[in-house]
């Protein structure tokens, strides 16, 4: 077992030294056995080889005529995550022009956890355990599912426009139908959204049965903005 963990941490360590001015993490090593490679990168920042830059993240600096370099936050913020980042919030009604408005650093959903602050920022805002549906979805069809999570509310447009530029969004292309295959995965009043959607685009009845019958009959939801939907009484609405 002794004789595993020194075989890791040299592979790992010969790895590292092999590229300078990089950022490593555990991840990088998916072939390791995790705790094992965790091990590693705080050995090896302990002996200075790596510098800790937060929690699960490291920095082999580089070293340069004017000294080594040093973690720059805006590398950081570039780096990959496993679990993709969905605007949320006021930055998806941003994002699909609902409104002017944004947050400092920005509003995402994530499947994960949690995401690393040092990649997304301090003062974002985080919406973590999304459904894994999202892990594939584009950033506009995820930020139009936040959007109807939130039942229109942070659209600065007068509710007959905000009806508008959304039905438009769910014109395009295959969007209705992806959304539609993912909604099982969303709340009851976000399937039902969804089809009255549907219905109001002109989808057959085919196409809106498995909404329809994923919703308990005598439930009520609350629409909220989109309660103008023209079927919106016909999926329920309150």
């Amino acid at each position: 077992m002794l004789k595993h963990r020194v075989t890791t941490a040299e592979h790992i360590r010969r790895q590292i030294k092999e590229a300078e001015g990089k950022y490593w993490r555990q991840t990088d090593f998916s072939s390791l056995p995790p705790a094992a490679v965790n091990q590693a990168l705080s050995r090896l920042a302990r002996t200075g080889e790596l510098e800790r830059v937060s929690k699960g993240l490291y920095y082999r600096s580089r070293n340069t005529k004017f000294g080594h370099t040093r973690p720059s936050l805006n590398e950081i913020q570039q780096l990959p995550i496993k679990q993709q980042l969905h605007p949320a919030g006021v930055t998806a009604a941003s994002l699909l022009g609902f409104t002017t408005q944004n947050s400092i650093q920005g509003e995402f959903a994530i499947s994960a956890n949690s995401a690393p602050r040092t990649i997304i920022g301090n003062r974002a805002r985080l919406h973590t355990r999304r459904p894994t549906t999202w892990d594939d979805l584009c950033a506009n069809d995820a930020a139009l599912l936040d959007f109807l999570r939130l039942k229109g509310r942070l659209s600065e447009l007068p509710p007959t426009e905000t009806k508008r530029r959304l039905l438009a969004y769910f014109k395009e292309g295959e969007r209705f139908k992806r959304l539609a295959e993912v909604a099982e995965t969303e709340p009851p009043r976000v399937r039902a959204m969804i089809g009255a959607i549907g219905q109001e685009i002109g989808k057959n009845t085919k196409e809106l049965d498995s909404l329809r019958r994923s919703l308990n009959p005598v439930s009520k939801f609350d629409f909220g903005t989109l309660r103008n939907l023209r079927y919106a009484k016909q999926w329920q609405a309150k």
